[in-house]
């Protein structure tokens, strides 16, 4: 079969277009501009790489028939962010695509309530990331309801992999965290540290679309959580990556209105929005109906992330 990955060189892409092509399908990525994944690998060279500038065709609306154009059996949208882009796409496909896949987040519900949060629980996002992904998955599941498109949501949550900054026990991309946990210096978290981060490894994600696509009846018109086994809380997560570092983990912890007030603008929102979500997902029901089964847990995710940015991108030496 033919595949559309939309976004396809990004972090998940990096993965799952060389998982696709060693399963056999028929490659196309769009992408906004050319360039090379995070991680090279021997599948690209039968890949066809179509550049395309998706939020200039969404203004004209020509982007869904660009891609309808290509004749796909599948799409796999990993770079829908709006629903007038993730309706336009839909409309175009109705009665051409065998499968569409949507790439949403865990952030569709808001703060957590009751833990680990499952599928079904009532989503009360705030912010316009989590808000419009919403009005996404509520489209495209209603219309998988009424008129059988055959649509799937994917939920990842804070995605790590090897070539990028992965979010730190501060919930934000602050470089100093990593090094002053490796010195064994003071690092300040917000509160009591008890929030938490869910983080998968963008391989993993990378599966779970492969598990998507090869279970379709039990995937159509669903949503799933794509996150590693367990989360962590900022405090557990600095204690674990100090003594990897061969450190003990030396923490304070600050009201957030002192705590602020040591951060930059990038920082402050970063953590809030990373606290005020608190995510702690289930992936039961990925487990059930898709036979996903993640092969890194958060901690894993996050030290080879840390490892390859130590040795290629000199993190430790701020």
């Amino acid at each position: 079969m033919r595949v559309i990955v939309i976004g396809g060189t990004g972090h998940i892409g990096t993965y799952l277009v060389p998982r696709l092509v060693a399963a056999g399908y028929e490659v196309i990525v769009i992408s906004r501009q050319q360039r090379a994944p995070y991680q090279l690998h021997g599948a690209w060279k039968s890949v066809q790489q179509i550049t395309v500038d998706r939020a200039a065709a969404d203004q004209a609306g020509s982007f869904g028939q660009q891609v309808r154009a290509l004749a796909p059996d599948v799409v796999i949208d990993l770079i829908c962010y709006t629903l007038d882009s993730a309706r336009q796409l839909a409309v175009a496909l109705q009665g051409q695509v065998r499968h569409l896949l949507h790439c949403g987040t865990i952030w569709v519900h808001g703060h957590s309530v009751q833990v680990p949060t499952i599928e079904d629980q009532a989503r009360r996002p705030f912010g316009d990331y989590g808000v419009n992904k919403l009005a996404i998955e509520t489209f495209l599941l209603g219309e998988a309801q009424r008129t059988g498109f055959p649509a799937t949501v994917l939920h990842p949550g804070h995605i790590v992999g090897p070539g990028w900054m992965p979010v730190n026990p501060a919930a934000n991309r602050n470089r100093q965290v990593w090094a002053r946990l490796a010195r064994g210096e003071e690092v300040v978290l917000p509160h009591l540290g008890l929030e938490t981060l869910h983080h998968v490894h963008a391989d993993d994600v990378a599966q779970a679309f492969m598990q998507a696509l090869a279970h379709w009846s039990s995937a159509v018109g669903e949503s799933f959580h794509v996150v590693s086994p367990a989360a962590l809380t900022l405090c557990g997560y600095a204690e674990e990556m100090a003594a990897w570092f061969g450190q003990p983990a030396q923490l304070r912890f600050a009201p957030w209105e002192e705590w602020q007030q040591t951060a930059t603008e990038d920082e402050r929102r970063s953590t809030w929005d990373h606290i005020a979500h608190s995510p702690n997902c289930s992936i039961a029901k990925a487990q059930r109906l898709l036979h996903y089964q993640p092969r890194y847990s958060s901690l894993q995710a996050v030290q080879e992330a840390v490892a390859w940015l130590i040795d290629h991108d000199g993190l430790l030496e701020a």
